[in-house]
């Protein structure tokens, strides 16, 4: 396709920063904007990964602290998250979502879990709702590196590795670019700076992400490409 062709249908704003990195070379910007496309896929499928083994591992403990139902009874009457207004972002998305099942009369424990965003698992992590949980969350974590005066590896630093891996996450999913650095050029150290944090959380969990990946993680390969552009 020619350049002009393909900038009418991604649009000449959408394409800026590719010719800007690119130094005005319109098939080197073709060819990196199909490269971040193909980076974007591959890290948004680390990051799919990621969120199912999270949001399972938090599941698990805290059925073993509160109950089978527990994301349920949070935003009951007497749950920890119906009173506390500090915390009502949190519970107006599982309210939502447990009220749309049980219009369709199909609740399930297993159904409103698959209905949470990523940033329900995050915020379980900040000062707030981690207290109110019971400070059990940190249990997923059981090779976590034991806390210095140095550094505090607590549900606060776990909060912010979440929140770097959610910003990545809503990016690719609003279709923004992930291979520029700032000022414009190209640049793919915040995907691998989000990758590190992944396999530090895997790690943390216990789980083996060299296996649970195998055929999917082609991240440093993709990159390269990218940085040849």
């Amino acid at each position: 396709m020619k350049y002009n062709d393909f900038e009418k249908v991604f649009s000449i704003e959408r394409m800026f920063k590719y010719r800007i990195a690119c130094g005005s070379d319109t098939r080197r910007a073709m060819t990196l904007y199909r490269y971040n496309l193909r980076l974007s896929q591959e890290m948004f499928t680390i990051i799919s990964c990621f969120e199912v083994a999270l949001r399972n591992k938090i599941d698990t403990e805290m059925k073993n602290q509160h109950g089978n139902n527990w994301l349920r009874d949070a935003i009951l009457p007497n749950g920890c998250f119906y009173y506390d207004r500090r915390v009502e972002g949190s519970r107006k998305i599982i309210e939502k979502a447990y009220n749309g099942l049980m219009r369709s009369t199909c609740y399930t424990h297993s159904k409103l879990l698959a209905e949470m965003e990523f940033g329900v698992w995050k915020f379980m992590f900040n000062n707030v709702q981690y207290r109110l949980l019971g400070r059990h969350l940190l249990a997923i974590f059981p090779n976590k590196p034991t806390s210095t005066a140095a550094n505090r590896y607590d549900n606060t630093f776990v909060f912010n590795e979440l929140d770097a891996i959610n910003k990545m996450r809503n990016r690719i999913a609003h279709h923004e670019p992930i291979c520029f650095g700032q000022p414009v050029c190209i640049d793919v150290s915040s995907v691998k700076d989000c990758y590190k944090r992944i396999m530090r959380l895997f790690q943390w969990m216990g789980i083996d992400s060299a296996s649970l990946l195998y055929g999917l993680d082609h991240i440093d390969h993709v990159c390269g490409q990218i940085l040849s552009v």
